[in-house]
């Protein structure tokens, strides 16, 4: 049974816009960020800071 106040909480995988490999995972409340979650962070295969996008 889920515990009580977590349903609007997701894990979900962040993948780099450019070499598509999914190097986060991360949790979002799906109440407040009902669209997809983009954000600046390290990619270890492109060697740089490129945006990363939430994927399905």
């Amino acid at each position: 049974m889920a515990s009580k106040g977590k349903d609007n909480r997701i894990v979900i995988a962040l993948a780099c816009t450019e070499c598509k490999e999914r190097n986060y995972h991360t949790m979002k409340n799906r109440k407040n960020d009902p669209e997809r979650l983009t954000l600046r962070k390290y990619c270890r295969r492109c060697h740089g800071h490129r945006e990363h996008r939430e994927t399905k």
